[in-house]
Parts: structure tokens; C-alpha cells; sequence
């Protein structure tokens, strides 16, 4: 997926996050154009939180019936997390990848230092679809490197009791690891709970979290109250937690992100995370000069996004208030 409301980054120091939160933030419609005629629904960043862990972008496109067409574009420092609820989804790339992702898959992308891809829905025609897309942040140790792509359909499924089930999408989640190649300690989980169940969560005290709510409400047990998550929110838990609970009505699904505190604050402008506005330039310069650092797609021509104008102030660092 590829970013379109690119702007300045925010320019206030925050504090870092030291110690649990309950802060509950609605996602934002963005509206893309051209021939997607998309709407997507972004709960990540956020303007007082701009990452979770090493998760930097979290989109939701869907449910809606829609012809996707999403034109080679290019990305630096990041990894795509593309997580299927309904509908299928062509990703090209240009690794030679040629893939069609479905629900129960996970589609991986690794940046590096430059790569470009498509997507697009299959068929002609409009049809449902519904998926979750997430960017994790590269460290300095990896945002160099060379792309890469993996698919994964094996991952692993945690009983967490009373019937609620957990897919670890990537990293870990309550002593299960997925096989997705990640960087920094680091989990991203489906959680679907069925009607009047309760359940306790294990976490990481070290690290942050916060949870999506994609299909129904629940009640989080993060303090002493409850904070309800309807469908389409974003509960923020801070750090030092070693569990939650969460208990549903009716059948719920949640999709749980988190990890260790990221090593940096990040600059992040249309479809590129780096640590400086100059990084930020010269990726652009590349993307529109042709330049071969981000290769070509395998199976296009020419077609592809161009990169927006840069804003008229120098991009800076996001960094938290929450």
C-alpha cells in the first residue's frame, strides 16, 4: 500500500513511554485516488503516537467491495505486513515475487535499502475485500541491507482458554514464534474470541502494546476499569504490563501489536522510513530518476506512482506525546 496524505513530521519532543497507558485513538478515513478508488481507515501513526514498538503504519482497507490497483511504488527502511481478512490480493515485486495472498497467509516484505511492488485484487470486476497492512520500522542494523520477500500460511495458533484462539502473525506471542524473518523483538497477533468469553493475555512487561479492534467490541481489562475497544479503535497499553484481559459479548476479534521500544525515532514520508530529511530526498530522487536501486517489478511496463511533492519545511523526527 502506498502512503498519499504525505505532509511535515511532527516537530515537538515527546517523552518516551515509561510506564502502562489506556489510551483509546479512533483510526482516520484516507481517501486514495486515481483508479482504486479505495478508502482505507489508518489507526497508526498517530499525531501523539507515532510508533508502537517498531510498528510505525497500520492500514485497514476494507470491508468494501472495491477493484484494487495499487501501481509499482517503491519503499526504504520498513517491512510490509500484509494480513488478509477477506478477499484476494497480487503482489509483485521486484524480487520476482508473484504471489496471491489470501486469508490465513502472510505476506512479508522486506525493504532494505530499496525495493519496489504492486497490488493488485484479482479479477476484473469489484469485489469484497478486507485486510490489515502494517509497517515495522527497520533498525539501523537491517535498513541498509537488501530486499526480500517471504509468504508464510503454517503459523503458529495459541489456545488462550475459553475457546479464544490467537495466530501469530509474526514475532511472539505466550511462547510460540512465528517463522516470518523479523528484526527487533516484536509481536503481531489475530485474537478471536468467542461469545461471553474471558481471557487473560500474556505480555512482555518490557515491552509495548496496544490493541485493533477489527470485528465486534470487547472490554480490556488493562487497569483497575474497563476501557471498551469498538471495532475500528486503538487502545494504546504503554508499557510495564505482564497480561491483560479481555472479555467479549459476542464473537470478537482483536489483532494485538507490540514489541520492544524501538532503538530510534523515525522520519517517515510517503512510503519511506529513514532517520534523516536528506535520506528522505535523495530516496525520492532515486524513485523519480529512474535510478536502479529499487529494480522493476517483474510482468509491468513503465506504469507507476509517482512520489508527491515534498512539503516546503525540513523533515523532521516523529516523536511520541502520548
Amino acid at each position: 500500500m502506498t502512503r498519499l496524505d504525505s505532509g511535515p513530521e511532527e516537530r515537538e519532543a515527546p517523552p518516551a513511554c515509561d510506564g502502562p497507558r489506556a489510551l483509546l485513538l479512533s483510526a482516520r478515513e484516507v481517501p486514495l485516488g486515481g483508479v482504486r478508488a479505495m478508502t482505507v481507515h489508518r489507526s497508526l501513526p498517530q499525531r501523539d503516537l507515532p510508533m508502537v514498538g517498531a510498528w510505525c503504519f497500520v492500514d485497514r482497507f476494507g470491508p468494501q467491495v472495491t477493484r484494487m490497483r495499487v501501481e509499482p511504488h517503491p519503499h526504504i527502511g520498513l517491512q510490509t505486513v500484509t494480513w488478509p481478512f477477506i478477499g484476494q490480493v497480487r503482489h509483485r515485486d521486484a524480487v520476482g515475487s508473484d504471489v496471491v495472498v489470501t486469508r490465513g497467509a502472510l505476506n512479508l516484505m522486506t525493504s532494505g535499502a530499496g525495493i519496489v511492488h504492486s497490488e493488485y485484487s484479482i479479477g476484473e470486476d469489484p469485489a469484497p475485500l478486507d485486510a490489515l497492512q502494517l509497517w515495522v520500522a527497520l533498525p539501523e542494523s537491517r535498513r541498509h541491507g537488501a530486499p526480500a520477500f517471504e509468504r508464510h500460511e503454517d503459523l503458529p495458533i495459541v489456545e488462550l482458554g475459553d475457546g479464544a484462539v490467537a495466530a501469530v502473525v509474526v514475532g511472539e506471542l505466550a511462547g510460540s514464534s512465528s517463522p516470518a524473518t523479523m528484526y527487533t523483538p516484536i509481536v503481531g497477533a489475530e485474537i478471536f474470541l468467542p461469545a461471553g468469553a474471558r481471557v487473560t493475555v500474556p505480555l512482555h512487561a518490557e515491552w509495548e502494546y496496544a490493541l485493533l479492534g477489527v470485528d465486534g467490541s470487547s472490554a480490556v481489562f488493562a487497569d483497575d476499569e474497563p476501557t471498551v475497544l469498538p471495532e475500528g479503535g486503538l487502545l494504546y497499553l504503554g508499557i510495564h504490563r505482564d497480561a491483560i484481559e479481555i472479555r467479549v459479548e459476542r464473537d470478537t476479534t482483536v489483532f494485538l501489536i507490540g514489541g520492544e521500544p524501538f532503538e530510534d525515532d523515525i522520519v517517515m514520508w510517503w512510503n519511506f522510513v529513514a532517520r534523516t530529511h536528506e535520506e528522505i530526498v535523495d530516496a525520492r530522487e532515486a524513485w523519480e530518476s529512474g535510478a536502479p536501486r529499487f529494480g522493476h517489478v517483474v510482468g509491468h511496463g513503465d506504469e507507476r506512482i509517482p512520489a508527491p511533492p515534498l512539503p516546503g519545511v525540513r523533515l523532521t523526527r516523529r516523536r511520541r506525546r502520548a
